[in-house]
């Protein structure tokens, strides 16, 4: 599966981790269940956004997706009909049984956590048998064309979790490993990284590299102070902690990185206390 990582991007989920791994482990395990993958993580939405844009970036030809913060309206039957019309969930999983007879299709349950506790037994069993069963219908899935993704805030049913491949979304707090080549500056450069990679670090978040570039670029052109580089860096990396960045416990940090900065651009003193209110 190459180039997941850039594919993903282009659909909106930009990562440091390519994933691809994790992929080829939840794409060709072997067995008669559905397949299914539960999306966990810290950041909330942006588990969304990653399953969004790994479907797009399978290309898979149907994307469907339900919500269950959405609020659904009470439906009354029509006079003439004996049964209540479907919920907009029912619809949603038989629409992805239908389209998956013939092609390729992903289905996204976001907010699970949400849903009625029956619902989740339904899925488990869905997931095991492949059959989707409502008032006078069941509905198969195509287990070769059919992909479940699952997004919940809380964990997932045990037996549920169990027929499921997990995969984390959110960045590692590691280290960054950038080089100022990547980002075209001198290799003379390499302190100001250093320095930013301990900052990072210290925050417990790892920029992807358009969040790098955009941080780089203010730092070198016009965050010379230290609550102009607090700004840009609450401003263009995802997961930044505003009390964390903005505390005295990261001063020095703030001031090693304006200082390696000072020195690459020759500048002889630029203003390591912060200039406005925070």
């Amino acid at each position: 599966m190459p180039n997941l990582r850039r594919l993903m991007s282009e659909f909106g989920f930009e990562s440091n981790d390519d994933y691809e791994y994790q992929m080829r482990c939840f794409l060709n395990a072997p067995g008669r269940t559905l397949r299914c993958l539960n999306i966990e993580g810290d950041l909330q939405r942006r588990k969304t956004a990653f399953a969004n844009a790994l479907a797009g970036a399978l290309e898979y030809a149907h994307v469907l997706y339900h919500d269950f913060s959405q609020s659904e309206p009470p439906v009354e039957p029509e006079p003439d009909e004996e049964q209540a019309p479907l919920s907009a969930f029912d619809r949603v999983v038989s629409e992805a049984c239908a389209y998956s007879e013939a092609e390729s299709t992903i289905l996204i349950i976001d907010q699970l956590q949400l849903a009625d506790f029956r619902h989740h037994i339904r899925l488990n069993t869905f997931v095991r048998t492949a059959q989707w069963s409502y008032p006078l219908a069941t509905l198969t899935a195509n287990s070769r064309n059919f992909l479940l993704f699952l997004i919940s805030e809380e964990p997932l049913y045990h037996s549920l979790q169990k027929v499921s491949f997990r995969l984390w979304a959110d960045p590692g707090a590691v280290k960054v490993a950038y080089k100022p080549e990547e980002f075209g500056l001198e290799p003379a450069a390499a302190p100001v990284f250093a320095a930013l990679a301990d900052l990072f670090e210290a925050l417990q978040v790892t920029p992807t590299p358009s969040e790098m570039q955009r941080v780089t670029d203010d730092l070198i052109g016009r965050a010379h102070t230290a609550d102009y580089l607090r700004h840009s860096i609450y401003g263009w990396t995802e997961g930044v902690d505003h009390a964390a960045l903005f505390s005295d416990r990261l001063q020095p940090l703030i001031e090693a990185v304006l200082g390696a900065a000072g020195a690459y651009l020759g500048v002889d003193e630029i203003e390591m206390v912060g200039d406005d209110d925070s």
